[in-house]
């Protein structure tokens, strides 16, 4: 979001939703540079299905499971942060390229686990775009984020009535900092990598400071 502001003049008077996706992952709403609202909780275990973990689900599953197989609290805690997520849903992989790949050669179950992250982060950009009374701009970053020019689409489609329309060659061919929309689009959809070196390099700043 940082920047994003520094693209497009300033963060002031502009609401933002970053999706940052990784093995890890978050989506936060940011109004005149502050965050809102983010998809993490407590934990970074909520939210939308990650790498390994399960994001968010209905608490009563925890104590389902947990009676039904004779779980710890600790194996339970390892369940739901190490072997859920892509790895459980697909039973392939935590890794999001793994999954493209068994997706294309037909495997059921890495296109059903494609499908519901995608629905998953679908469902937080609406929510966070309504939360705010609208959006300026969407940006995704970090690992996946950056390089999944596939999921990106996935994500945005069906979301023209956000005001969102996709460049299918910028979104595909784009490098670096680049806008993955239409010059008409009245969302910006951006591709910004990111840094978080730097960000925890300016924090201890600050703090020693």
């Amino acid at each position: 979001s940082g920047r994003y502001g520094q693209l497009h003049g300033s963060v002031e008077g502009t609401k933002i939703i970053t999706c940052h996706l990784g093995n890890g992952s978050s989506i936060s709403a940011i109004k005149d540079g502050k965050v809102v609202d983010t998809s993490m909780g407590f934990t970074p275990l909520d939210g939308f299905i990650m790498g390994t973990r399960s994001g968010g689900i209905d608490p009563s599953v925890v104590t389902y499971i947990m009676n039904k197989e004779g779980l710890t609290p600790d194996q339970m805690s390892d369940l739901m942060n190490k072997k859920s997520g892509f790895l459980g849903l697909s039973g392939v992989s935590s890794d999001c390229r793994d999954l493209w790949a068994a997706a294309k050669e037909g495997n059921e179950r890495a296109k059903l686990t494609l499908e519901i992250v995608s629905y998953q982060i679908k469902k937080f950009i609406g929510s966070y775009a309504a939360a705010m009374g609208g959006v300026d701009a969407v940006v995704f970053t970090a690992g996946v984020g950056k390089n999944n020019s596939g999921l990106r689409k996935k994500i945005m489609e069906g979301m023209e009535y956000l005001g969102f329309e996709i460049d299918d060659a910028q979104n595909e061919n784009g490098s670096g900092a680049f806008a993955m929309t239409k010059p008409s689009s009245r969302v910006c959809g951006l591709v910004i990598p990111t840094n978080e070196e730097l960000m925890i390099a300016r924090d201890t700043a600050e703090l020693c400071s």
